[in-house]
């Protein structure tokens, strides 16, 4: 039976604290500290955090400790995007609002039921005086929401929408081990300098014989510039993706053929407020200001697998905001002899080509949960059928 319910009869809300930047023993490497910025909107789970409590921290605000299991909520800032489940007992920051269930409801359940509700949490905000979207913890308490209450049932639905995150899961750790892999083989050629032939290969000032350094400003071909896709038309699918930095990679989908940028060689995308750097092989619409399209300009001497590499191999942290495109036209990186750039490329096209084919099952596996989604919290779908 579904009944209407406020969040604060789930369970108990905790909002976070983040501890004095100026007192840095409270910062160490001893139990995560999730914020906004570590949770991802395409995982269900944040495994890794920028920042971390050191033991004293945790001992000072153990009454904010969350248990494994937990449902988090950023309530300030930018909301009704994002949320995370807890891996692991943890901490959050201010601006997190965390559910930890009670024994009437299942956690997985309440996960799902807050994903299907998080796009309403808009019509909530209060603001702040800065203009910050706002939710306090009182009034997030009294939102009302309709929740099934047989236990049993929420487990199903738990259970049965969990088995897609748990394959996507799987999907997005591959991608990491083959990313991880293609850092390696460029580590090895690149930096090490073991490329093949290298035995027998003259080194000059740190550069191999028929090898050169160059800006990176240097290698990029025009930018290209295209119509912007406005995240207020973002589509849930359509015949293509939007790129927005801002909303880490893939944030929607539009059937505007303007704005398509056709790709026939992979571009790099970088993110000027986020630096990030992707590698997109596929046709796409551009979204977010301030996200450059990056091609080379010598593909037989740098080819954009080479290049991307090379370019996410640059620390650009301590770089002013919003200005790291050109910083990072000043860097340089090697450019390598015509027969090692297409030895590499080949290698690593490889891994791109199985990185692109587990996207493409994270894409389909993501549209049939969240078609799923609605109709198993409104009752449409019975899971026992």
């Amino acid at each position: 039976m579904r009944e209407k319910v406020c969040i604060g009869d789930l369970g108990t809300i905790i909002t976070g604290k983040t501890p004095s930047k100026t007192n840095k023993s409270y910062y160490g490497n001893y139990v995560a500290f999730i914020k906004p910025t570590d949770i991802s909107e395409d995982s269900k789970f944040t495994y890794e955090t920028e920042e971390m409590y050191s033991k004293l921290a945790a001992e000072k605000y153990k009454s904010s400790l969350i248990p494994k299991g937990a449902i988090c909520i950023p309530c300030i800032g930018t909301i009704g995007t994002k949320m995370t489940m807890t891996h692991c007992a943890c901490y959050t920051n201010q601006s997190i609002n965390t559910i930890i269930c009670n024994e009437n409801y299942d956690n997985e359940y309440v996960y799902y039921l807050m994903k299907n509700f998080l796009p309403n949490l808009k019509s909530y905000n209060l603001g702040t005086a800065s203009g910050r979207e706002f939710i306090s913890k009182s009034n997030f308490e009294k939102i009302e929401i309709v929740a099934e209450q047989n236990k049993n049932i929420q487990k199903e639905i738990g259970k049965f929408l969990s088995r897609y995150d748990s394959l996507i899961e799987n999907y997005q750790k591959q991608i990491k081990l083959l990313e991880e892999s293609a850092q390696r083989l460029y580590k090895e050629w690149f930096i090490d300098l073991r490329f093949p032939g290298h035995e027998n290969t003259k080194i000059v000032d740190g550069v191999p014989e028929g090898w050169e350094k160059k800006k990176v400003g240097n290698l990029i071909s025009k930018v290209l510039r295209t119509k912007q896709v406005s995240a207020n038309n973002y589509l849930y699918s359509g015949r293509f993706p939007v790129i927005d930095q801002s909303r880490n990679y893939i944030a929607g989908y539009t059937n505007d053929i303007e704005s398509l940028v056709k790709v026939t060689i992979p571009y790099i995308v970088f993110g000027d407020h986020t630096r990030v750097l992707k590698y997109v092989p596929f046709s796409f619409a551009k979204g977010a200001d301030g996200t450059q399209l990056i091609m080379s300009n010598d593909l037989e001497r740098m080819p954009q697998s080479l290049f991307y590499n090379s370019l996410i191999e640059i620390d650009l942290s301590n770089y002013s905001y919003a200005r790291h495109f050109k910083y990072l036209k000043e860097e340089y990186i090697l450019v390598p002899s015509k027969d090692i750039a297409q030895r590499y490329d080949k290698v690593e096209s490889l891994y791109f080509q199985s990185i692109q084919k587990n996207r493409e099952q994270i894409r389909h596996l993501t549209e049939a949960r969240d078609r799923l989604l609605p109709k198993l919290m409104n009752g449409e779908i019975n899971v026992n059928r």
